[in-house]
């Protein structure tokens, strides 16, 4: 249970990094290039998935024996797009169905895809000893 409360942690502090980039850049591109919530949103979390895998790769889940790199990123990534799609399903919706500031929202999204993220890495990522 404590490997799992400091797995968690480090997890936390991984995710806080990511959120401000991600928060930071979409953020920039809507504010300073008018880019619509869910473009810039896309663009913000691409660039912040780059910087969660090499983190939470090193510091936070533990290679799993037996899977090449290659196969560990692939599945990253299509972990990652799937968050995306969570992640822009809800930007749309709570901009423009519902009309939130997209920066509410993004908060929200973001909360939903964290769980998303580690719930999945966990299962299909993470190696059996830990």
């Amino acid at each position: 249970m404590r490997k799992l409360i400091e797995q968690i942690m480090k997890f936390g502090i991984v995710g806080v990094i990511a959120f401000v980039i991600d928060f930071g850049v979409m953020v920039f591109l809507t504010e300073v290039f008018g880019i619509g919530p869910v473009i810039s949103a896309t663009v913000s979390f691409i660039i912040s998935v780059i910087f969660n895998y090499a983190a939470s790769m090193r510091y936070v889940f533990s290679h799993r024996d037996g899977m090449s790199r290659t196969r560990e990123f692939i599945i990253f990534v299509v972990l990652s797009a799937i968050g995306l799609g969570i992640n822009d399903l809800l930007i749309w919706a709570g901009t423009d169905l519902a009309s939130f500031d997209y920066r509410l929202v993004k908060i929200f999204a973001t909360a939903v895809v964290m769980v998303w993220n580690f719930v999945t890495r966990k299962i299909f990522l993470e190696g059996e000893e830990s």
